[in-house]
């Protein structure tokens, strides 16, 4: 991604826009995360608002430029001395000598161009004449000239300084010659800074000597300045002609140097205040952006949150639905082994021992009675047709049914007894009630029958103390672990337990086995 647009958009407004200069680089300096960009940025605007006299907002600029670059890079060496010899000329511009030439030392320590020592040389050179220490400054000058040769823009510079120095330092001291050279290669160069310069330096050495050579050279460098258009340079110049020109003339050049003066002063503080109100308007635009980013990063997190826990959600809902689908199909495959245990047990109880005890009576029974055959096959039927319609049997005469029941299993060689066995007594006992245990009878007469060896038997009815007592007893083989009972025996406790009631097997009788049977009437 280009990280320097705005950097080449500034440049580009460098010569002809100073203030759109000033803000593209602020803009570049507080968007940019690239270091370099960021120092050369702070150190063209520090230039701008050098050539504005804004000097203190150049130093803060030049600070900001220093803060990201690294006197251990070599990279960042040319960096660092353009940033320091910057400084030395805002402090050299502000009267602060001493300071501009500890800065210009700074810039000479990391300059490692030839071409640019010679520069920071020169400045040194300026600074150490304004402190009138003249020794070092010819020592500056002359080390430049070694370094520059006798041609070039930057050899009349400094022959220039040179020979103002020298003649600083004694004023018989003939620099007319030099200052004349140094002239005519800034003519032929057409440096009109150079010019500039050279009229400044040859009218003040012709001030006391020749006021009107003085003159012409100020009225040169006047109209130099106004050409540049230096407006400072303006004022040096007009200031030289207010003491050099008659008494007519020199007021009228006072007066536009004060009219100059106002307008330099203002137009430096419409600099300095337009250059707090560019940096302003960036940080702000800068600080909103930044706010605007953090919104929406926090919106973007919400909405990962809210997606995050709508997909959450999602996978609980459908983890609960596989789940409750399992569950359901596993209480479906419940209710439907269920519905087969019962169904096989309903088989088992109502149409199997039905019809063993019909088989048992056909048997045994001397004298077998054909319709009574036929009512009971028909009443098999017709349990077997309940069964398939899942339908409750008939609810007639009880004691009958149970007197039918038992007499089916009746042998030669059983004597079986029946007592308690009245219509009263079932009457309070439910049709529910009565239905299990004649199943319960059922199983008993047929494992009675199947295992039992027994020769007598009796089975007994009862209500005491509001229960339903019955006695199954026989004299049969026994068995000494009920808890090792068959599948019937076991469909008998269950029921009874259904019930409410309570079965209990007499394992201390010597022969034979006991059953009794304890069911509360009020739960019937």
């Amino acid at each position: 991604m280009d990280q320097w647009p705005d950097y080449r958009k500034a440049y580009s407004f460098l010569a002809t826009n100073r203030d759109s200069a000033f803000y593209y680089f602020n803009r570049a300096a507080s968007n940019s995360a690239d270091r370099v960009q960021i120092a050369l940025t702070y150190y063209n605007m520090a230039l701008i608002q050098a050539n504005a006299g804004d000097d203190y907002g150049a130093q803060e600029s030049l600070t900001l430029s220093l803060k990201k670059l690294d006197e251990h890079t070599n990279a960042d060496r040319a960096y660092l001395t353009s940033d320091y010899n910057q400084l030395g000329m805002t402090f050299y511009n502000l009267g602060e000598n001493e300071q501009a030439i500890q800065y210009y030392q700074l810039a000479l320590k990391f300059a490692d161009d030839p071409k640019f020592r010679p520069y920071i040389l020169n400045n040194e050179g300026n600074s150490y004449q304004y402190l009138k220490d003249y020794t070092k400054s010819i020592a500056c000058y002359q080390a430049v000239l070694k370094l520059t040769g006798k041609t070039g823009a930057v050899y009349a510079r400094v022959l220039t300084n040179l020979a103002n120095t020298k003649w600083l330092q004694e004023h018989h001291y003939n620099a007319v010659p030099e200052l004349l050279e140094s002239l005519a290669i800034r003519v032929r160069e057409n440096d009109l800074w150079g010019q500039n310069s050279s009229y400044a330096h040859l009218a003040d050495y012709y001030m006391a000597t020749k006021p009107d050579s003085a003159l012409w050279y100020a009225q040169k460098m006047l109209a130099i300045a106004k050409a540049l258009p230096s407006p400072d340079d303006q004022q040096q110049a007009l200031q030289k002609l207010v003491l050099l020109s008659s008494p007519v003339k020199s007021k009228t050049y006072f007066r536009q140097y004060q009219a100059l003066g106002d307008s330099l002063q203002s137009a430096r503080n419409v600099a300095k205040n337009q250059f707090a109100v560019i940096r302003y308007n960036v940080e702000k635009a800068r600080t909103e952006n930044l706010e605007l980013q953090k919104k929406n990063t926090e919106r973007r997190y919400q909405l990962f949150g809210v997606l995050a826990a709508a997909g959450l959600a999602a996978i609980l809902g459908l983890w609960l639905y596989r789940k409750r689908r399992q569950r359901l199909q596993s209480e479906a495959e419940k209710e439907i082994r269920e519905s087969r245990l019962q169904l096989s047990q309903k088989v088992h109880d109502q149409v199997a021992n039905g019809i063993y005890s019909i088989m048992s009576e056909v048997e045994h029974s001397q004298e077998l009675d054909r319709t009574t055959l036929i009512d009971k096959l028909d009443n098999i039927y017709e349990v077997s047709r309940n069964i398939a319609h899942d339908e409750p049997g008939a609810d007639d005469d009880f004691s009958k049914r149970i007197n039918s029941l038992l007499n089916a299993f009746k042998r030669p060689a059983i004597r079986l007894a029946v007592s308690g066995n009245e219509t009263e007594l079932w009457q309070r006992v439910s049709k529910d009630a009565k239905q299990q245990l004649e199943l319960v009878l059922q199983e008993l007469m047929v494992n009675m029958s199947k295992h039992s060896q027994a020769t007598l038997a009796h089975v007994g009815f009862v209500i005491e103390q509001g229960y339903l007592k019955i006695e199954c007893r026989d004299n049969g083989v026994g068995m000494t672990n009920p808890n090792k009972s068959g599948k019937g025996l076991q469909n008998t406790v269950s029921r009874i337990k259904r019930l409410n009631g309570r079965v209990t097997f007499d394992t201390q009788a010597a022969t034979g086995f006991c059953i009794f049977i304890h069911l509360p009437l009020a739960l019937l």
